[in-house]
């Protein structure tokens, strides 16, 4: 909870107070003030919500950027390894892949 959900709720209560008191004594200006306040607070919290979440989001981004960097490094490496002890079939691979890629990119089929 941040301090926008704090202060949004507690702006809308005093809405409502507001909005009570100006009916019980029929003070149409204060019964005014109070659903301003009301609405005022209600959107603040609401903003308050959703930074709250957007944080959350940012946070768990963070997390699964750095387990993909790990485990893109951890690919990275297993790959250099395979290509370092089996020459062979890293040179057919890439043979392979550079003719399939030529083919594709031609101009004409």
């Amino acid at each position: 909870m941040n301090r926008d959900q704090v202060h949004g709720g507690a702006r809308h209560l005093k809405g409502r107070a507001q909005t009570t008191l100006g009916a019980l004594t029929g003070d149409a200006a204060r019964q005014i003030r109070g659903g301003v306040n009301q609405v005022a607070g209600g959107a603040q919290y609401a903003y308050g919500r959703a930074r709250d979440r957007a944080e959350d989001l940012a946070e768990e981004g963070a997390i699964l950027a750095r387990e993909a960097r790990r485990h893109g490094a951890s690919y990275g490496r297993d790959a250099a390894r395979y290509a370092e002890t089996h020459p062979t079939t890293t040179l057919l691979g890439v043979a392979a892949a550079a003719f399939a890629a030529g083919w594709l990119l031609r101009p004409s089929r």
